[in-house]
């Protein structure tokens, strides 16, 4: 009977929250004598130990959260995590391609166009041609020059007019800027434009001094012709001005540098001919 009093009492502790310190009493009677070791229960000790040891280690909680934790331990906040700025993607910065970079990609495109084939040209060292702005000359020289970065074939001209002065023209471009001297017959057909009626410049002296430039950059040796009729005309009418002089002397000396090319004569018999084929001043009667 004492052991089963005594399993009894023990049993009755945990229940009712007290402990192995707390109540002397209780521990008397759960104590078991040292005759009744062996005989006496096996959970007995281990209880016994689990109460008067230490305290149970506490369970894992959550740092910074708002449950139930353990009072001896320090609540610790978790720092709220600071948004990252984003950054503005960056610009891209315009790069000015330079002008020969510029050049080189348009006649690549040309070229590419074309199907990749070197444009030909029918004008050929020694011809006679014709500039627009120069007058009649000669191809002297085909050389391959790097004048703009990078290395191109020119043609050299030399001026009818002015033997000192040479021109180079690119070759890929000589095609639209010359072009070859006229013919025996188109040279007599030039001369015909002095029979024409002159045109003066009426009200409108500008707009005519406009008209008379643009036929001498033309390039045409029928519209120069006209420049030389017209200024003829009105010098030995009315007189003109010093700058219109300019103009009708470098209409002459244009239109008789091709008119000698074309009649295979010298510039001074192409000017003779110009004066036969200009219309005579009236004299007036006395």
């Amino acid at each position: 009977m004492p052991e089963t009093g005594s399993d009894t009492l023990s049993e009755a502790v945990p229940q009712t929250g007290g402990t192995a310190e707390n109540s002397p009493a209780t521990a008397d009677r759960t104590d078991p004598s040292p005759g009744k070791e062996g005989a006496g229960s096996d959970k007995t000790p281990a209880r016994k130990e689990a109460k008067a040891g230490e305290q149970p280690a506490p369970a894992a909680t959550d740092v910074g959260t708002s449950g139930g934790t353990d009072p001896g331990v320090p609540k610790v906040e978790a720092e709220p995590k600071k948004a990252s700025a984003k950054k503005a993607p960056a610009k891209p910065r315009s790069r000015r391609v330079p002008a020969k970079r510029v050049r080189a990609r348009r006649r690549a495109g040309a070229a590419k166009s074309s199907g990749g084939k070197k444009k030909q040209t029918s004008f050929r060292v020694g011809d006679k041609v014709v500039h627009p702005h120069h007058g009649a000359a000669e191809i002297i020289k085909r050389s391959k020059l790097d004048l703009a970065g990078e290395p191109r074939s020119y043609f050299e001209l030399e001026i009818a007019t002015e033997s000192s002065l040479k021109v180079l023209i690119p070759v890929d471009t000589i095609d639209e800027t010359i072009r070859p001297v006229i013919t025996k017959t188109a040279a007599g057909k030039v001369l015909l434009k002095f029979k024409e009626e002159p045109q003066d410049s009426g009200a409108n002296w500008s707009r005519w001094y406009k008209v008379l430039n643009e036929k001498m950059t033309s390039g045409d040796i029928f519209q120069v012709a006209e420049v030389v009729r017209d200024l003829t005309h009105a010098q030995h009418a009315k007189g003109i001005s010093p700058a219109l002089k300019r103009m009708l002397s470098k209409a002459r000396t244009t239109l008789s540098s091709e008119l000698a090319f074309a009649l295979r004569i010298n510039p001074d018999q192409a000017l003779e001919r110009i004066d036969q084929a200009l219309p005579k001043p009236e004299t007036p009667e006395e």
